[in-house]
């Protein structure tokens, strides 16, 4: 049979030397970090060196090809880098594989000409650059793109962009944004008003308005306004009429990403539920001798599972340039809320010590909140899996090819 859920040997290497990596170099720094309650001069210093340290070793932009100074890895290898990396503070930072920046990448890589490539993507590759992607407005549903307001328009050779947008992670310390703006409000297909712009930060007109705060204090996710901010022509980012198309492309493999790093903190949560059980003493046995806290591990071992096959399949399928719509939006459903659950059941075993910040799974809990809505809220999902469920019904008098088209 030709089904085998091994990794090749370059992948497992690769898996092995990020772990080796954050276990024996990083962990040990931050642990010391922490200790000596270093100031923002000093972090920064001892990131910079650990990302050269990354780079030195191999492990740096596992997601991009060898000529742009990646690892050209797949989307399974990723997936498998990104687990590991992510059980360490700063991990998927420090080999340049964090987000917005590496769905950005990925961006450029297939839309973005070849000069394009060369002053922007290269040194986000490099990690000379940050961005941002700013797609999401406060007035109207960010799960229906359709309905961006913010405007492009052409005059002369330059295009001029008046709009509000928020939620836009990472334009702190952003060299550049990639805007979703509407060109052509009077197109026919709603899919088709939006075009994509690359938008330097520095430019006359962008602003940025405040951090928005969050569940979790300052997130990183600031509030934006454009106006009349000037790029010229050739910052256009795909066809004209091709933002939405840009904006699903990109978003895919993201939500996929997002679900491999979420599977890492999954694993840590339930790692920490089994071992504070095994610990805690209370009512006349140890708390994993209850049944019903049996139940909470084996829930979550048994979602867990399901989101790894998950998550691998649909790189697989990404990899093998299938059609992986269903997959993804299954996948980002299902890990998302096995994050949110494993997460707060761990946090329960722990009682007071788990809602205190003693230890890291209330900030977790905090963030897992976070992914229900990310990259499309649950209940887009679910009525995107619904749709093509009945299309492949319709199409076919079969359910299979929405349910992961398996041969079985």
């Amino acid at each position: 049979m030709a089904i085998d859920f091994t990794f090749p040997p370059e992948v497992e290497d690769a898996r092995l030397l990020v772990r080796k990596f954050m276990h024996d170099t990083v962990r040990p720094k931050m642990a010391e970090l922490r200790g000596s309650k270093a100031g923002r001069d000093v972090w920064g210093k001892e990131i910079r060196a650990l990302r050269d340290a990354a780079k030195e070793r191999g492990l740096w932009c596992p997601h991009m090809p060898e000529e742009f100074g990646g690892m050209g890895l797949g989307h399974t290898a990723v997936a498998a880098m990104s687990a590991e990396a992510v059980k360490t503070p700063f991990g998927p930072y420090l080999i340049n594989c964090q987000a917005p920046d590496e769905g950005n990448m990925h961006t450029l890589l297939h839309f973005g000409t070849e000069e394009q490539k060369e002053k922007w993507l290269r040194p986000l590759c490099e990690g000379t650059m940050r961005s941002c992607f700013s797609m999401t407005e406060p007035e109207v549903a960010g799960s229906d793109p359709t309905q961006i307001q913010t405007t492009a328009v052409e005059d002369g050779d330059e295009w001029v962009i008046n709009g509000h947008k928020w939620f836009t992670s990472g334009a702190h310390g952003a060299d550049f944004a990639i805007v979703i703006a509407r060109t052509d409000p009077d197109a026919d297909i709603a899919q088709a008003r939006n075009s994509a712009f690359i938008v330097p930060t520095k430019s006359p007109g962008f602003e940025i308005v405040r951090d928005v705060q969050t569940m979790g204090g300052g997130g990183g996710h600031p509030e934006l306004k454009y106006t009349d901010v000037r790029v010229p022509k050739e910052n256009m980012l795909g066809e004209r009429g091709g933002g939405h198309k840009l904006g699903q492309v990109r978003l895919g493999p993201a939500r996929l990403a997002h679900c491999m790093r979420w599977i890492g903190q999954i694993e840590q949560a339930l790692e920490m539920l089994v071992d504070r059980a095994q610990k805690r003493f209370a009512h006349g046995s140890m708390l994993s001798e209850k049944q019903g806290i049996q139940w909470m591990m084996s829930e979550s071992a048994l979602e867990l599972y399901a989101s790894k096959l998950m998550v691998l399949h649909a790189a697989y399928k990404i990899e093998n340039n299938m059609d992986f719509r269903a997959e993804v939006s299954m996948a980002k459903h299902h890990v998302a809320n096995t994050l949110w659950k494993t997460v707060d059941r761990a946090l329960q075993v722990h009682g007071a010590l788990g809602y205190s910040n003693d230890t890291p799974l209330a900030q977790m809990l905090i963030q897992a909140r976070w992914s229900r809505l990310a990259d499309g809220a649950d209940e887009v999902h679910l009525m995107r899996i619904a749709e093509m469920v009945m299309r492949s019904y319709n199409e076919t008098g079969s359910v299979n090819h929405a349910v992961g088209d398996l041969p079985i």
